[in-house]
């Protein structure tokens, strides 16, 4: 059923098919398969898709490791609300891969990221908070202000490359 309904353009089946590649349930483990139809998914704007190519990416299933492919995917992700992809951009900044090391970005991220990890997900709030007290140690003053406020004016947004195609399906891929 999800392959029918990811066949009709369906981007919650094609994430499903995705995982269901990418973890071999169901079917035999296959990421490049699993890249496929994330990608289709993450195209419509399907933040949690974004955050999976981006893993893939980071970690080199299914692709050559490309910390900046990584960075674009995650950010898509991130900037709709998702907040396992800011946490993995806080790490990114951090650690300066796939950009250039930013403490103030870290801190931003891993604190959006602590404030929108749902209740459910206590260890991964703590993890994020943790993340982002251990950044603010090795920073200014300044520069945690700076950090703070970036945090509290940042919005979610539409992925803008996916309302693009919607806006114009001749141009997008299939």
């Amino acid at each position: 059923w999800y392959r029918r309904a990811a066949d009709q353009s369906h981007a919650s089946a094609q994430f499903n098919l995705g995982n269901m590649y990418r973890k071999g349930q169901g079917v035999p483990q296959d990421y490049t398969e699993a890249m496929k139809w994330y990608r289709r998914a993450a195209d419509q704007s399907h933040a949690s898709a974004q955050f999976n190519l981006g893993l893939m990416y980071d970690n080199g299933q299914g692709v050559p490791q490309d910390y900046t492919e990584a960075m674009k995917w995650y950010r898509r992700a991130a900037d709709q609300g998702n907040a396992s992809a800011q946490f993995n951009l806080g790490l990114m900044y951090d650690n300066g891969e796939g950009v250039p090391q930013d403490f103030v970005q870290a801190h931003m991220w891993f604190n959006l990221a602590a404030s929108l990890f749902p209740a459910s997900e206590k260890e991964n709030r703590h993890a994020a908070q943790r993340m982002r007290d251990k950044v603010a140690s090795r920073m200014t003053s300044a520069d945690l202000a700076l950090a703070q406020r970036l945090a509290r004016e940042w919005r979610p947004k539409t992925d803008p490359v996916a309302a693009m195609k919607r806006r114009n399906p001749v141009s997008s891929s299939p």
